[in-house]
């Protein structure tokens, strides 16, 4: 074992064990240590070596195992120990995934280290609703925005709203959905028509994968009848969600199987 080891900084996919790269499954197979999320998929651990140490670091708004600044070390300290570490997280490390905080505490201490992306939850959960997140007719461009929303700064928040609500055909929320009377009301606002789809999609990608439509008018008042519905889940707003009622392939394969193991 070399006197500095290597970190890969790997994206899980958005759930379905599944959709993990090829790439971050080859450095999965060759780790010491494990570093992992809340919302990677625990099976995928099972594609460690058994001696590799596993290290739980997940977090929920109100409680993380481990803070930031402590994760860094540890990535440091177990490189610097000589181990291949891999740092799982959900979806892509570079999307809300404060990869770039890792990777430079990392960087400053000249430790190697890869970047291997993943696919992220904002593409693959609507796929998996049947909803492409762009589409000729109904969307040509796509963003992807915090539902962690702060509006600290009024005059720089309305700047953004304007932008998202008038000048983005399709926009995913990451994790808004305490957030979604905002969300809903901002876009309004500025000047998104109410009547635009909506879908929040809870779960994406895995088999307790949950999907509620409606627009920007009512989402709220719909989400309110639906307890199951809660995060890990994506809002995606805009033109491209009428595309469900066509193309709803996982969760209508799902239900007719579970029909054929009824009968």
């Amino acid at each position: 074992m070399s006197s500095t080891g290597k970190v890969y900084l790997v994206g899980a996919g958005p759930g379905d064990p599944k959709l993990i790269t090829l790439k971050g499954l080859e450095s999965l197979q060759q780790a010491d240590v494990v570093v992992y999320d809340r919302l990677a998929n625990p099976a995928l651990l099972e594609h460690a070596p058994a001696a590799a140490e596993r290290i739980y670091c997940g977090k929920l708004p109100d409680n993380h195992t481990l803070q930031q600044e402590r994760i860094n070390e540890l990535l440091a300290e177990k490189a610097l120990e000589g181990n291949v570490v891999v740092r799982l997280k959900g979806g892509d490390p570079c999307v809300f995934g404060r990869v770039g905080e890792e990777a430079e505490h990392l960087a400053e201490r000249g430790i190697p280290f890869e970047i291997v992306p993943g696919v992220t939850a904002g593409i693959a959960a609507p796929a998996y609703a049947g909803i492409p997140v762009t589409h000729r007719e109904h969307g040509s461009s796509f963003a992807v925005v915090t539902g962690h929303l702060r509006e600290d700064k009024p005059e720089l928040a309305t700047e953004k709203w304007r932008a998202l609500a008038t000048g983005i055909d399709t926009v995913a929320f990451y994790m808004g959905v305490a957030n979604l009377p905002l969300i809903r009301t901002q876009l309004i606002k500025h000047g998104r028509d109410p009547q635009t789809p909506v879908a929040i999609i809870s779960w994406g990608t895995l088999p307790q994968q949950v999907t509620l439509t409606g627009t920007l008018a009512d989402i709220e008042e719909r989400l309110a009848g639906h307890r199951e519905i809660t995060n890990p889940a994506i809002i995606l707003v805009g033109n491209v969600v009428q595309l469900r009622d066509k193309i709803n392939w996982f969760e209508t394969a799902r239900a007719e199987t579970n029909e054929h193991r009824i009968g």
